[in-house]
């Protein structure tokens, strides 16, 4: 086992190495819709946005957020704070056109 490796086990109790794994987790949640994106357009045969990808941007923009102000890193704040801002705001158009549809039907 690589000592950089032994390192991070050694340090797993450390409340620096859980912020880490914060950080991780919310990169990779972000990072999971893009491949949520490119299946389904796989399976709808064009390119197109799921509803389910602005929810992983909005959890995974969120949890990145919090690790980005725990750190205190200004650059990364402003931009996970502003993108959270656009993820809210598409649900919010997409929940305001289906709610129209659904009046349109009745």
């Amino acid at each position: 086992m690589s000592s950089l490796v032994q390192d991070f086990l050694a340090r797993l109790g450390d409340s620096v190495t859980w912020w880490a794994v914060l950080g991780f987790l919310g990169q990779g949640i972000f990072a999971s819709r893009f491949i949520i994106q490119w299946i389904h357009a796989e399976r709808v045969r064009r390119s197109e946005i799921p509803v389910v990808f602005w929810y992983i941007s909005l959890l995974g923009g969120i949890v990145t957020f919090i690790y980005a102000v725990h750190i205190a890193n200004l650059v990364f704040i402003i931009g996970q704070g502003s993108g959270l801002f656009v993820y809210a705001r598409n649900l919010h158009l997409i929940y305001v056109e289906r709610r129209r549809a659904r009046a349109r039907q009745d």
